[in-house]
């Protein structure tokens, strides 16, 4: 704790020693004309800040967040805020969870004194998950304005560069609209004259229905089960089945089982004997292997099949010409992972909303599950249902 500012005071009245006010900081822009007359941290800050005056609740809000970061970096680490490393912030980030010591950042008992009070402390205790995002969204719009202002020379939290050339963003593995017919047509020409045929057949068919229209991780299908489907009705009165899927970091979210999803999903449990519908908490895997075992498959025996089709797929469109050649070898890099962006792709080409999209990814995860589905979510459901479609 530096001992020339043994507490942390508001920024109103804070005067920072000027070893630490970030006139020398390490992250300032040496380059190029400041669009701002700030030449420290504090002055920075309310440069930034003094563009959200009429609107109290935003102003508030980042000022909190700004005042916070400031006072840890001068306070704990001994740095300018416009020193601060990438790693510095992911250390921020620890702290976020459990301010310490308390006596020093917490005030009493939690309750909110007002900032001319010397019980004023920064926090009222440990922050929740999502005020601990909230807090990071903020800092790096913070951030990001100061670097556009020319007054710091990058983002520590998105380690971008001060006036870098930014082209615009490409997804580049992912299977156009044209050659994911192409797959579709393989799997439907599949073999079927054997009982095991039958059934790979009918396990390729359900596991790209998965890895498509539900935009799932290949993790994801393996890790799994068939029991969390399940229906709830919407407030029109009208059944609408959605999974509860565990993802990626043990993360949860919803993912709209629409009408296909759920015919295909009834097909596939018809051809291993189960009933057409998974009742509740059924441990049976999303995907299963050949035979009477009901062991989930491993990621690398997913993604194996997964290759397989688009192997097969690929050598299809060789033995049509040289013309297709490309396109074959396009198709030969495809992955799982592949379907994913495909599914993000195609369901944003056909104006899915994006918030839509992204709750649908799973890029905004759920941190608990609702008892009930609210209207935005029987509006994802729907919009889903009608847009997103494998139309095998």
């Amino acid at each position: 704790m530096n001992a020339l500012l043994p507490d942390p005071r508001p920024i109103d009245t804070l005067v920072v020693p000027p070893e630490l006010d970030g006139r020398r900081g390490t992250n300032r822009a040496r380059n190029g004309i400041a669009q701002i007359a700030a030449t420290n941290d504090l002055d920075a800050i309310r440069a930034w800040l003094a563009r959200f005056v009429d609107t109290k609740t935003t102003f508030d809000s980042y000022r909190k967040e700004a005042e916070r970061l400031l006072l840890w970096s001068v306070l704990r680490l001994g740095k300018p805020l416009s020193s601060l490393t990438h790693e510095d912030l992911l250390l921020y980030q620890h702290f976020l969870v459990d301010p310490q010591p308390a006596a020093q950042w917490t005030a009493s008992g939690g309750r909110k004194h007002p900032r001319s009070d010397p019980r004023w402390r920064p926090f009222y205790g440990p922050l929740s998950p999502g005020s601990q995002r909230q807090a990071m969204v903020i800092l790096n719009v913070m951030f990001a304005w100061l670097v556009q202002a020319g007054y710091l020379a990058g983002n520590p939290l998105s380690l971008s560069r001060q006036r870098a050339h930014r082209t615009k963003p490409r997804i580049t593995r992912y299977l156009s609209p044209e050659l994911w017919l192409e797959v579709k047509t393989f799997i439907q020409a599949m073999p079927t004259g054997t009982e095991r045929e039958r059934e790979h057949h009918a396990r390729v068919r359900w596991l790209f229905t998965l890895l498509y229209l539900g935009g799932l991780r290949i993790t994801e299908v393996g890790e799994n089960t068939m029991g969390r489907f399940f229906c709830r009705c919407d407030a029109n009165g009208q059944d609408r089945w959605w999974l509860e899927v565990f993802g990626k970091g043990g993360k949860e979210r919803l993912l709209p089982a629409t009408a296909e999803m759920m015919t295909e999903l009834a097909v596939y449990r018809r051809e291993r004997g189960l009933p057409a519908l998974p009742s509740q908490a059924e441990d049976t895997p999303l995907v299963l292997p050949i035979g009477q075992s009901l062991k989930p498959l491993t990621r690398a025996a997913l993604h194996r099949i997964v290759k397989e089709v688009f192997s097969g797929a690929a050598n299809a469109l060789r033995a049509r010409g040289e013309t297709h050649t490309a396109r074959a070898d396009q198709l030969e890099q495809a992955s799982a992972h592949w379907l994913r962006h495909s599914a993000g792709s195609h369901m944003a080409d056909r104006q899915v909303d994006l918030r839509l999209v992204r709750d649908n990814l799973g890029h905004a995860s759920l941190t608990t599950t609702s008892q009930y589905l609210h209207v935005d979510d029987d509006r994802r459901h729907r919009e889903t249902d009608e847009k997103h479609r494998i139309d095998w």
